[in-house]
């Protein structure tokens, strides 16, 4: 099975991809969508959908899992990042009906066993699970292959955590 794991964003969107055949995942690729913060609003959610039409495409995914997203202070950056996540939402919904949500504690806690693993855990956990050389950069892209890998890890024993 093929999963395309996604770190919503507006400027920056990670992606990860992952073969999972019983239990053992390999990255395929991943990185990262960049959006230029001097574009207007509505071409940087145009350049989102148009590149994530691309690689849904190129990789041709079985699922799709996404970080649900967790905002603390600045109303006006979570307002944009959420309408980036809509058109996420909406582009990946055009081609799989399996798309799944994890929050970051379902990510934590699937990959580390505790929910209150920081960052460079989850990237360790993330550089073992798939038998890579190095921590994946920028730290998008190896937070949407940690949310790749909890989709393979948590879906075969419940059918997802995530909304389906």
């Amino acid at each position: 099975m093929i999963i395309l794991g996604i770190d919503p964003g507006l400027a920056t969107i990670g992606f990860g991809v992952i073969s999972s055949e019983k239990g053992r995942a390999t990255a395929i690729d991943y990185g990262v969508i960049l959006t230029p913060k001097d574009a207007k609003f509505q071409d940087r959610l145009r350049m989102i959908e148009e590149s994530l039409n691309k690689l849904i495409a190129k990789f041709a995914p079985d699922e799709i899992a996404m970080e649900e997203l967790f905002f603390n202070n600045n109303a006006k950056t979570a307002i944009n990042v959420a309408q980036a996540r809509g058109v996420i939402l909406l582009t990946c919904v055009k081609h799989t009906e399996k798309l799944f949500e994890y929050t970051p504690l379902q990510i934590k806690q699937a990959l580390t066993g505790y929910g209150r693993a920081d960052k460079h855990q989850i990237q360790a956990m993330v550089t073992s699970l798939l038998n890579l050389k190095k921590v994946p950069k920028p730290d998008d892209a190896a937070d949407a292959l940690a949310v790749a890998l909890t989709h393979s890890n948590t879906s075969r024993f419940s059918g997802g955590f995530g909304i389906k």
